[in-house]
């Protein structure tokens, strides 16, 4: 399998993480997945995995109810599915490319959910992606669909383009300078919303936000996409004013190294700190006071979760065992 979407750096990757355009559509011919019978929900997921064979990309099938539940959790924590998509398995399938790009919830809320993710600020890119998915999905496809109103969904929120568009922010300056509230308040007022990434609010874990828009009616997913490029611009050009503040304070600069040397040297690590002592290095790195490629801090975000370093053994670990290993992995990449 080759590398995955997350190593990868590029454009104002000091401040944004990733960029992810979703999709959502349905099958005129049959109801939302809550009202199919699960012989239904299985002709469905049947009708679209043949159809994705007609795109430029391999995909891979996988049944929901054929996965374990570290396999299922690790997905979820990995953004590959939602929440929700995790909790009931039955007639639910994902299709997925190798490097975790392109992924696509088949009966979810709806019928096809799909996602497309690339590293640092990739909108237009991940938004062209996005696009030929779309297009090469409709020639086989008869989607729900109102000349009037736009895309039908399940969601009366994403009816119209169906389309979210999102990228993860990193943003421990102004959260440093207790910011995010009020700029959780301001994108509201312009057609965005900012959450945790990990964890809600202003307390997110790790300081990773997801910026998304939050209008779908009336509005073209191009315009929608340049409001976001435009706030998020915005607000990466404020993150870094607030660093350089929260920098001038030495307190600042000792925090990040006292992380760097605990990741160094701790034997037990939980999930919270990782991403705690991982956010002050990333902030050292960016900054050029520690030298660590800021693709390898994402991975270990990504694969020391719960579930995906438990994954990643053939046994079962309990919180003492993932603590330990998470540990040992995060010694071994830093050396």
């Amino acid at each position: 399998m080759g590398a995955k979407w997350y190593l990868g750096t590029g454009a104002q990757n000091d401040v944004v993480i990733s960029t992810s355009v979703h999709l959502v559509r349905n099958l005129r011919e049959f109801p939302f997945p809550q009202m199919l019978t699960l012989q239904d929900k299985l002709k469905v997921n049947s009708i679209i995995n043949e159809a994705a064979s007609f795109t430029d990309y391999n995909f891979n099938y996988l049944e929901m109810k054929m996965l374990s539940q570290y396999e299922v959790v690790s997905l979820a924590e990995r953004h590959l599915i939602s929440p929700e998509f995790a909790s009931s398995r039955d007639g639910r399938a994902l299709l997925i490319t190798d490097d975790e790009a392109v992924s696509v919830m088949l009966n979810e809320e709806d019928h096809i959910r799909f996602q497309v993710m690339y590293a640092a600020f990739s909108l237009d890119e991940a938004y062209r992606t996005a696009n030929e998915i779309d297009n090469a999905l409709s020639k086989k496809l008869n989607f729900a669909f109102d000349e009037r109103i736009g895309y039908l969904t399940q969601d009366p929120t994403i009816i119209g383009t169906g389309m979210k568009a999102s990228v993860v922010l990193h943003l421990p300056g102004l959260a440093g300078l207790m910011q995010i509230p009020k700029l959780i308040s301001t994108v509201q007022k312009l057609g965005l919303t900012l959450r945790g990434s990990y964890g809600e609010g202003a307390a997110a874990k790790g300081d990773l936000f997801r910026l998304s828009n939050s209008i779908t009616l009336g509005i073209s997913e191009k315009a929608a996409i340049e409001n976001l490029k435009s706030i998020a611009l915005q607000i990466a050009a404020q993150e870094r004013s607030a660093r350089e503040e929260i920098l001038k304070s030495n307190a600042t600069e000792d925090k990040i190294f006292r992380a760097y040397g605990t990741l160094k040297y701790a034997r037990l690590i939980d999930t919270d700190e990782l991403m705690e002592l991982m956010s002050l290095v990333r902030l050292g790195a960016v900054k050029g006071l520690i030298n660590i490629d800021t693709a390898k801090i994402e991975g270990m975000m990504i694969n020391m979760q719960p579930a995906t370093i438990s994954l990643s053994v053939d046994r079962p670990l309990d919180r003492n065992g993932r603590d330990m290993l998470r540990a040992k992995r995060v010694r071994e990449l830093l050396e």
